[in-house]
Formats: C-alpha cells, structure tokens, sequence
C-alpha cells in the first residue's frame, strides 16, 4: 500500500502515566473499609467514572460521587484526591522517545479522560508538549473503543488509518485499531513499546 507511516498515536493511563506505588491507595483503601480493588473499579469502572468519560458529568461531579460513596468528608475530598493520584508517575523515557519522533512524524494523545485531564497533564505531568493534536474522550464526548474517536483523532492528524501506529494498554482498543486499518499495539512495558513503534517505521 502507498505511504508510510505519518503518525504515532499514544494512549495516556498504563502508557505514559504509570501506578508505580500503589501504597497510598492501599491506605485510603484501609482507611474507608474497601479493598484496593474496589477503591479502583469505583473512581475507574463506575456509573459515575463513565459518565465523566463521555464528558457528560464533570469530573469534580464523579469525585463528589466516590467521595459520597466511600464517606469521604467534602472537607478531605481534595486531599483524598491527591493522595489517589500520588503513586502515579510520568514514564520520561517514554516523552523522550515521543519528542524524538517529532521530527520525523506527527504525534497525539488519545486518551478516554475526564474534563480536568488536560489541566492535570499541563499542571502536575507536564507532558503536552510532545503531542501535536490531544483527543481527550470528555471534551470530544465520546470514548475508546468507539471507532469515532480514533477517526476524530485521524482526521486531525490528516492521517488515513493505514498510516497511523497506535499504542494502547488495553486489548479491546487495539481490536478497533486493529478494525480500521491501524497499526496497533498492546503496551506491555516502555522497552517493548518503544521497540515495536520503532519496527513500524522501517
């Protein structure tokens, strides 16, 4: 097929942004009488979580709910906010590795996020600069794996699916990568991420 790979388009949470101490999670999990894993299936895999994902409640409205499901005091909510998000790190090698890529090809964000993403990632992460275009599923109102949000975010990029590598930690949306035409890949840690972006290119 004529063309080359134009774009590399990168998924946020599990790829760029890593859990790497769970510890203070583990302590507002025993703090409010839940597990870990129920502390994270209500702030990422509840009613409340997918709305905000869609942008159709804000974020602070999905908080307000964990917050009032857990017994978190409205004072605290803030701070219980900060400590969830503590263990969570930017992967540097990973910005580098994006920012070198910048001269030679186009490159986005395509994340399914709340509206306070973009801040956060500009606030607490700094890691935007990296990206040409930034697809956030709240501001955009729709999320992976509908294959509207991967068209958006190739319409922008001016990029035909066939053009576009895609890396996500999830395996439901590398399949509608998959579907379209994308060139998609399942991170699994930066060093095999970065390697088979890189084998794509040749």
């Amino acid at each position: 097929m004529p063309g080359t790979i134009k774009a590399v388009i990168w998924d946020m949470g599990g790829v760029l942004l890593q859990l790497v101490d769970d510890r203070p999670r583990q302590e507002l999990a025993k703090k409010f009488s839940v597990t870990l894993g129920e502390l994270d299936k209500l702030v990422f895999n509840s009613e409340t979580a997918r709305l905000a994902t869609l942008g159709a409640i804000t974020e602070e409205e999905h908080w307000q709910q964990v917050g009032k499901t857990l017994g978190v005091p409205p004072a605290d909510l803030r701070d219980f906010q900060l400590q969830f998000w503590t263990g969570t790190r930017v992967d540097d090698r990973l910005i580098e590795f994006i920012q070198k890529l910048r001269g030679s090809y186009q490159t986005a964000l395509l994340s399914n996020a709340w509206s306070g993403a973009r801040k956060a990632l500009t606030t607490y992460f700094d890691c935007l600069h990296v990206f040409d275009h930034i697809v956030i599923s709240a501001e955009v109102k729709m999320a992976k794996p509908d294959p509207a949000i991967y068209l958006d975010v190739l319409k922008r990029l001016g990029a035909e699916p066939y053009q576009a590598v895609f890396v996500d930690d999830l395996q439901e949306n590398i399949d509608t990568a998959n579907w379209l035409g994308m060139h998609g890949i399942v991170f699994e840690n930066s060093e095999q991420a970065m390697a088979d972006v890189e084998s794509k290119l040749v």
